[in-house]
């Protein structure tokens, strides 16, 4: 049995790197992210036995968590003020994304209240899964429904922001960094920060915790003139991969008549979350002088570790990306459980 696990998790891996190579070959923005995402997702689809087992995504996670902290610089904070309006703004974006959700999933997709309800929440897949089956949701169903938002969203969000900024994204996002320009020293504080952050995270109990506690270890290491490692390039598309791979196994043990159908109907709330997002984001960055991407980012209803990728590989403002993030998911999980109490159902007969 192990034996066979292993196997599925190699062939996973190797369907998640040869469709990294093949976009980046192609010269497609975020190739290895992608790619490793669509191939994998049309293995999925064609009923290949993928297995991506729940130990090989936290070193990934944990490994960007070490790679956010790199961006953090003194600097970063001079304007930490202005992130007041926006994240304020996070409160009516979520209240009015999830609401135009609810009512598209319950009139077009049929969907019950709580499915409905749960299904709408812009974030916290494993989180919205839990609610939701505990409140006589169908589990399957939002399950499914999350894993696709974040899989269009990550599909669509580089080519988005090439349409919206004029920008060329490279194939690897961020700059070339050999690894024979990093030196020992720096995989050695690369290698503390992940082994103390995790620790930290897992005695904290902070959310994302694998993302979170790297990622603050070792922003504190930048911050404070410790150490200014950076990491080699491979050491990111291997992430990429990983978290792309993740992604695309979520429709595995799906029926493919299922996942076509999730999918297009998810098509249809990607679209409405997705331009509520450029349209905070547009009068966020008029409000405050935010670069406008930067807010897209901040605002599009990905995942934490997805988004925090994307704006790690494009380089564009990664602590204010990631703490919007943050601060969206605890919004929309406390936030979720508290509405769905007042048993407020628009659609129900009586």
């Amino acid at each position: 049995m192990k034996l066979l696990a292993i196997a599925k998790f190699l062939l996973t891996l190797s369907i998640g790197g040869v469709g990294g190579w093949v976009m980046w070959h192609f010269h497609m923005p975020l190739a290895w992210l992608l790619g490793a995402m669509i191939f994998c997702g049309l293995a999925a689809l064609a009923g290949l036995p993928l297995a991506m087992p729940k130990f090989a995504r936290p070193p990934m996670t944990a490994t960007i968590g070490a790679m956010l902290g790199t961006s953090f610089s003194p600097a970063v904070f001079e304007h930490a003020g202005v992130w007041l309006v926006s994240l304020a703004g996070l409160v009516f974006f979520i209240a009015a994304a999830a609401s135009v959700a609810y009512v598209y999933f319950r009139k077009v997709g049929k969907f019950d209240h709580p499915t409905a309800f749960f299904s709408a929440m812009p974030g916290g897949l494993v989180e919205m899964v839990t609610l939701g089956a505990e409140r006589g949701g169908d589990e399957r169903m939002i399950s499914l429904i999350h894993a696709a938002r974040i899989f269009l969203v990550v599909l669509s969000l580089p080519f988005v922001i090439q349409l919206i900024s004029g920008e060329e994204i490279g194939r690897s996002g961020s700059s070339y960094v050999p690894f024979s320009a990093v030196e020992a020293k720096d995989l050695a504080w690369f290698a503390a920060a992940i082994g103390l952050g995790v620790a930290a995270g897992i005695i904290l109990r902070l959310p994302a915790r694998y993302l979170l506690g790297p990622m603050i270890v070792s922003a504190g290491l930048h911050l404070s003139g410790v150490s200014d490692f950076q990491l080699p390039s491979v050491f990111l598309a291997a992430a990429q991969v990983v978290i792309g791979t993740t992604v695309g196994c979520r429709f595995v043990n799906t029926a493919p008549k299922l996942i076509l159908r999730v999918i297009g109907l998810s098509v249809g709330s990607t679209v409405l979350q997705l331009s509520m997002s450029l349209g905070f984001a547009l009068l966020v960055s008029t409000m405050t002088g935010d670069r406008f991407v930067g807010t897209v980012l901040a605002y599009s209803p990905g995942g934490v570790a997805e988004m925090s990728l994307i704006a790690l590989s494009l380089g564009i403002e990664v602590p204010f990306v990631v703490f919007h993030h943050i601060i969206r998911v605890l919004l929309v999980v406390a936030g979720s459980a508290t509405v769905f109490r007042l048993r407020i159902d628009p659609f129900e007969t009586k």
